[in-house]
């Protein structure tokens, strides 16, 4: 079968074979995958994702060997491996978690040298792990429930008890993310930053209520004249607090992952505000652990999404409470693939590119 196999820190195409499903696992047919954020990242930064696998006490990726990304998708059933229940027929399209079920334990998909990812025009999956997809829905837009249960979750990590004011940074896919998560939970109003003319119309699109271009206008000055506190609110504060800004509570989701963006965030954000690192930073950063203090800061970093999670994200898009179809800007075959790592580097070309390998 054909791939965009990573090789030598590059993406090319090429045969391999197709997997056999073994004991408890389903062969499917890639129809849809998403190209990552992730997936740029590891390109450009494969060492670093080995060195933290090893420090996680994950199994690392072998970079002399050859790798299939690929962990947002949408797939169809060819076969069953033994052990198998086969509760849904041949041809019924699913999603699963990225992730294998296997006697050594839990094992991820994309980022593997033995579990091939959906830029391949197979792959393998645990039956158990499958969730049908309703609806009629479009591959191209269930493949969208993994990088929206990102969103879902860091929203869910927040620890939202009412009242707060969102910030997000970034609206690249995992902003969009977010905020689609946070307009599904009543969070209102919902403030956005990015320099992108795209990415700042696709955030309104969205659910943000107040788009920011950082070259005109400072995002957390921004938030602040949309997070003042009613007469009621300021009148209910005790006397201590009735010192400090009468502001809401704040919630900001970094969702960028470049070195230097946290400690902006450090510097700009409000006394006792809540911090969600959503973006992945593959190098080393640096920031100052006193302005943390001296405002006291709450810190969270978030990784993937529980099962129910991402299955909820399914219905989400499935319902059109999330429009899936804004974020996909192109749709291309495994040919594709590595121009397409090129372009995504221009947010104003695209947001989304969708790999089909049937194509």
């Amino acid at each position: 079968m054909r791939a965009a196999i990573f090789r030598n820190g590059e993406i090319i195409v090429d045969e391999m074979a197709e997997p056999t499903p073994g004991n408890g696992q389903v062969l499917v047919k890639t129809l849809a995958c998403g190209i990552c954020g992730s997936d740029l990242h590891a390109r450009q930064h494969a060492h670093r994702m080995v060195e933290m696998a090893r420090k996680t006490g994950r199994k690392p990726m072998d970079l002399t060997r050859d790798v299939v990304f690929g962990h947002e998708f949408c797939c169809e059933i060819v076969d069953y491996g033994p052990g198998t229940a086969r509760k849904l027929k041949p041809g019924t399209r699913v999603c699963s978690l990225p992730a294998l079920v296997t006697p050594q334990g839990i094992e991820g998909i994309g980022y593997s040298n033995d579990n091939v990812g959906g830029y391949a025009a197979a792959m393998l999956l645990s039956e158990p792990l499958l969730l049908e997809v309703p609806n009629g829905l479009a591959p191209e837009h269930a493949a969208l429930t993994e990088p929206l249960a990102v969103g879902v979750h860091a929203v869910a990590k927040a620890n939202i008890s009412g009242g707060e004011v969102p910030l997000v940074i970034g609206c690249g896919p995992v902003g969009l993310a977010v905020i689609a998560a946070l307009r599904i939970r009543g969070l209102h109003p919902i403030v956005a930053a990015d320099y992108s003319p795209a990415r700042r119309a696709l955030a309104a699109r969205l659910g943000a209520n107040i788009v920011v271009d950082p070259k005109v206008s400072q995002p957390y000055a921004t938030w602040a004249e949309h997070a003042q506190m009613s007469e009621a609110e300021k009148a209910a504060r005790p006397p201590l607090q009735a010192m400090l800004p009468a502001l809401k509570p704040a919630i900001i989701f970094e969702c960028v992952g470049v070195p230097g963006l946290l400690q902006q965030v450090y510097e700009g954000a409000p006394r006792d505000a809540r911090i969600v690192v959503v973006g992945v930073c593959m190098e080393s950063d640096k920031s100052e652990p006193m302005l943390g203090i001296m405002k006291e800061l709450n810190v969270q970093y978030v990784l993937g999404y529980t099962p129910d999670e991402f299955a909820a994200s399914l219905r989400l898009i499935a319902e059109g409470q999330v429009d899936a179809a804004a974020m996909v800007t192109a749709q291309i075959g495994i040919d594709g693939v590595a121009k397409a790592f090129a372009d995504l580097a221009n947010p104003e070309a695209h947001t989304k590119i969708i790999v089909q390998p049937w194509r």
